[in-house]
């Protein structure tokens, strides 16, 4: 905090006597500054920055009640402590400075360890007021740092657990990292229309972000004869395998208990259970339908089997563009909610170039570069 001794203080008045009086008080103890009317004040006050007026009310052109008001219109000025000075004395008079904001009223002929006492107590709160506002500045800033220290943690921490996920299955971190950005960039899509508005918020997208590479967590509760096996499962095999979205729904609910819930979780955990859902009710585990599958859910399913199909596979080449978004188109309705289709179709070519620019191969990337039409 500044010492008293460099507070700056504006004397706004139109009478070169009651100037000259207040200079002299003032002068010895503080930085002062005269102007004789109102216009000539607001202009100085656009150029340096003050801690203290002085203002007359009598002045012409415009008196010091409009000078106020201007003052405390301008973001820049609004929060400078003003002290009226004037020779009316009527209560109405009074009534109407305060009211306008000002901290204090005095009235002529002055007295000078009036004025001095009323000047040194207005800018000692001032500097308190300044040091306060510069502690919480500090303080916000702070926590706005750890705050984000606290989500890069996060992050890392689950795109880790995700990665081992998917090592165990032959896929890359890099598919987690498209399947990210294949969501959120749906879900902002998807934040256009009139039925998600209010719903898939910034916040939420971000949720969402952090989610989805957990869709396939619970892959890790899979035996490797099943989930690395090259040819296609056995029915029975099959039944195993289906078993990797309850795995992560539990895997997930168990750090909910040992630490604390979290509404990344809380959505990974839906993720990790419904992507598999179907919007006709034909998938699994739960066999749910229509908007009983979280949209979370709706919106991964959308984006993973797009990066399945755009993927190389043990037992699969990279379909081209047009192949895979016709596949999505089919399953619209069927497979996939229909709203989730149309928010996909409307930035294909944000997931396109996504895909581009994090593909594992120059054949996947070619596949994306292909015509979709």
């Amino acid at each position: 905090m500044k010492p008293l001794e460099n507070c700056s203080i504006l004397i706004v008045d139109d009478t070169r006597v009651n100037l000259e009086i207040l200079v002299e008080i003032l002068g010895d103890h503080y930085e002062v500054a005269v102007a004789t009317e109102g216009r000539s004040a607001l202009r100085m006050l656009e150029t340096y920055v003050f801690d203290l007026i002085l203002l007359d009310v009598m002045m012409p052109e415009i008196d010091g009640f409009e000078v106020m008001r201007q003052i405390k219109a301008n973001p820049k000025t609004a929060s400078i402590s003003v002290i009226f000075i004037t020779a009316l004395s009527e209560i109405d008079h009074k009534t109407r400075a305060f009211n306008l904001g000002a901290v204090d009223y005095i009235v002529k002929p002055f007295n000078m360890d009036e004025v001095l006492s009323r000047v040194k107590t207005h800018l000692s709160l001032r500097l308190a007021q300044m040091a306060l506002e510069n502690q919480n500045a500090k303080l916000e800033r702070k926590v706005r740092e750890r705050t984000e220290e606290i989500n890069l943690i996060q992050q890392a921490t689950m795109m880790s657990f995700a990665t081992l996920a998917e090592y165990r299955d032959n896929e890359t971190g890099a598919h987690i990292r498209r399947i990210k950005e294949y969501s959120k960039t749906i879900a902002r899509a998807l934040q256009r229309h009139p039925k998600y508005r209010d719903y898939i918020t910034e916040t939420y997208i971000d949720l969402l972000g952090d989610s989805s590479p957990l869709h396939d967590i619970g892959k890790v509760g899979i035996p490797d004869a099943i989930l690395l096996k090259n040819g296609k499962l056995t029915e029975a095999e099959y039944a195993i395998m289906k078993n990797h979205t309850t795995y992560g729904k539990a895997a997930i609910e168990s750090v909910e208990n040992d630490l604390i819930q979290l509404p990344f979780l809380n959505m990974a955990k839906e993720i990790a259970q419904s992507h598999h859902e179907k919007f006709d009710g034909t998938g699994y585990p739960q066999g749910l339908s229509g908007e009983k599958i979280p949209i979370s859910a709706r919106i991964v399913a959308v984006a993973d089997v797009f990066d399945g199909l755009s993927s190389r596979r043990v037992y699969k080449p990279p379909f081209p563009l047009n192949e895979t978004v016709g596949i999505i188109i089919e399953g619209k309705g069927t497979h996939f909610d229909p709203d989730v289709v149309d928010a996909f179709l409307a930035c294909i070519e944000e997931i396109r170039q996504v895909g581009i620019a994090q593909a594992d191969s120059d054949e996947e990337r070619d596949a994306l570069n292909m015509s979709l039409f």
